[in-house]
């Protein structure tokens, strides 16, 4: 049995058994974050947003229904490892192709089982987010030190995004999806409506937008600290004052962001396939798939032409806004689910309801 060991910003270290890529020399470090799915642990691994982290999950057993085909967020994980409580190295179900450890060696991303994952999530909850490293377990203190000591890096949105155009035809209405780290199952929605969709990479200007001639622009999700690509925001300005304009997670905040608002950083985000959300139009709730690590600070709202639409239960923090005036509104979590309830799918049809209109 192979070891492998975490070390945490605050000198904490854990040794487990090493279930992914086997680490030699190497090192591994990340944004240490936990996620409360008790499925959907291949849509997660797979979800750009998650780039430069390292993912904690906190149901105590991943990996029994396998790797498929079908259920990729993007070709080519980013994550920069994963810690579980215990992984099932022999999967049961119908689709499955392989296992997520075969998977986990074939990207090079290093795992670890057989730790206090219930411990390490309360320090994470108490503390909040921490960078951590994976390491060999004979790896020099000292190195371990100076790995922790370095920023973490802020360009995801570049590494993640496409850098040249794609067409997805349809015979429905042409939508614009930038792409500042998509989730494949952004793109299934829309093409399940018919769309005619093109993405288009994340600094694209106003201009190269408009030549696609849209008639509605989604703005995606996508790793890392809105403030980091503040150049966006007087393309979003322009974009949401001639389409309609439809934006998630972290188009949601560069849309807050755009119109006058602040995003900060949360203690430790939310993430996880269970998040209650209230709609105050509809008066109802709906449990959300949600991933992110900055919200919205709602006094930041008041003098903007902003308003609330959706609020989390559990924290009170924003799950929606609409422009008073415009065509353009967005929500924090993932209506496109994967993993997780798809009970806010019916947003797609309200974007496409305002496009035809």
């Amino acid at each position: 049995m192979k070891k492998i060991k975490l070390v945490l910003e605050n000198g904490d270290s854990y040794v487990g058994e090493s279930v992914g890529y086997d680490l030699t020399t190497e090192h591994s470090l990340g944004e240490l974050v936990f996620n409360t799915s008790m499925t959907g642990y291949q849509e997660i691994i797979t979800d750009p947003s998650y780039c430069d982290q390292i993912v904690l999950m906190t149901y105590p057993l991943i990996g029994n229904y396998g790797i498929n085909k079908d259920d990729f967020e993007s070709l080519t994980p980013s994550i920069q490892g994963l810690i579980v409580k215990e992984i099932s190295k022999t999967p049961s179900n119908w689709r499955s192709e392989y296992s997520l450890t075969d998977y986990l060696i074939r990207f090079k991303i290093p795992a670890i089982q057989g730790i206090d994952t219930r411990s390490l999530t309360k320090k994470l909850r108490q503390t909040g987010v921490m960078k951590a490293v994976f390491v060999p377990v004979d790896y020099p203190f000292e190195n371990i030190s100076l790995l922790l000591a370095q920023p973490l890096p802020k360009n995801q949105i570049k590494k993640m995004s496409i850098k040249n155009p794609i067409h997805f035809p349809g015979d429905g209405k042409r939508i614009v999806l930038v792409d500042f780290g998509y989730k494949k199952n952004i793109l299934r929605s829309l093409l399940q409506r018919k769309c005619d969709v093109v993405i288009v990479p994340w600094n694209s200007s106003f201009e190269f937008i408009e030549s696609f001639k849209p008639q509605g622009v989604l703005l995606s999700n996508g790793p890392g600290n809105p403030e980091d690509i503040e150049e966006v925001l007087p393309v979003i300005k322009s974009i949401q004052e001639k389409y309609p304009l439809f934006c998630i997670c972290m188009g949601h905040q560069l849309f807050a962001l755009a119109n006058g608002a602040r995003t900060e950083k949360m203690r430790f985000g939310n993430r996880g396939a269970n998040h209650p959300v209230k709609d105050l139009k509809r008066d109802r709730t709906f449990m959300t798939s949600q991933n992110h690590g900055y919200c919205v600070v709602s006094d930041s709202l008041q003098k903007t032409d902003l308003e609330i639409t959706q609020i989390n239960l559990n924290d009170k923090s924003i799950e929606g806004l609409k422009h008073k005036t415009l065509n353009a509104f967005s929500v924090q979590y993932h209506p496109e689910a994967a993993p997780g309830p798809q009970d806010t799918a019916y947003l797609f049809d309200d974007f496409l309801n305002m496009v035809r209109n």
